[in-house]
């Protein structure tokens, strides 16, 4: 019972020591934070009304962000008695062996810097970088998110990025299709070129300018194949890929122009 109440009486005295500081530190870290959910509400709409870049926007608030929140728990920290500047040297070492040890992920936040500098790309883009292919989604500190056209989510470092080549299919506002389809020696070259360019203009999200075109590509083994190329907007990319690959080939039936493929030899067996 003596052991109990020394504990007990222990328990008190560090209760009436660090009780009220531990309160003040938790009630500065849930207004801290309410502040800080606030400023970041109003920089948000600052930037939008100033046109900021969207993708510059989410990288300047979460950098923002970031620092006010190390800012608030160094507050916080101070409050519960802590030496700051002992504090401030422990994070300093500390700071020093995270980034040798993750020099990959400050590799990565530099690049994010880097792409806001110089843009290659924005958000909403469709680019092809690192052997993904994707509609840029967000651009973090860290990481650039991108949506395949499968829809997948794909999440691939700043680092890599920044350090790697990029196509942009979005910069230029428009993006070429390019599609291969094949008819056989026997039709006519100029009927075949009429028909598929119909096809072509009759589409309404191929664009005209700049103008489409059907062209003899190859005399293949088999087939005479054309390089049917229209143009659209890159977000009609495959819309008009299918429905280009689709028009030619009713189009091509409905003209009796013939799309060879292969037949099966039948052999007949002799009997003796």
């Amino acid at each position: 019972m003596e052991k109990a109440q020394e504990w007990m009486n222990y328990g008190l005295e560090l209760a009436k020591e660090f009780g009220p500081k531990l309160v003040t530190a938790i009630l500065i870290y849930i207004v801290g934070s309410w502040i800080i959910k606030k400023i970041i509400g109003a920089a948000r709409k600052v930037m939008s009304k100033s046109k900021y870049d969207e993708s510059l926007q989410r990288f300047l608030l979460n950098l923002v962000s970031w620092a006010l929140k190390i800012f608030l728990i160094i507050i916080v920290i101070s409050r519960l008695g802590v030496d700051v500047t002992t504090f401030a040297a422990v994070i300093a070492a500390a700071g020093l062996a995270i980034g040798l040890a993750l020099q990959g992920s400050l590799s990565n936040f530099a690049g994010g810097v880097l792409l806001m500098i110089f843009k290659p790309y924005k958000i909403g883009d469709l680019v092809e970088a690192q052997g993904v292919l994707g509609v840029v989604k967000e651009i973090e500190i860290f990481t650039t998110k991108l949506v395949s056209p499968e829809n997948k989510l794909l999440i691939v470092p700043n680092g890599a990025m920044a350090n790697g080549n990029i196509t942009n299919y979005t910069a230029e506002g428009k993006i070429r299709v390019d599609t291969v389809i094949g008819v056989a020696y026997e039709e006519d070259i100029k009927q075949v070129k009429e028909v598929l360019m119909e096809v072509l203009t009759s589409n309404p999200k191929v664009l005209q300018e700049p103008a489409p075109s059907v062209n003899v590509l190859e005399l293949a083994d088999s087939s005479v194949n054309f390089a049917v190329r229209p143009f659209s907007k890159p977000e009609d990319y495959w819309d008009v890929y299918f429905a280009t690959y689709e028009g030619c080939k009713l189009a091509l039936d409905k003209a009796g122009i013939e799309i060879p493929y292969p037949h099966e030899v039948e052999v007949q067996k002799v009997s003796k």
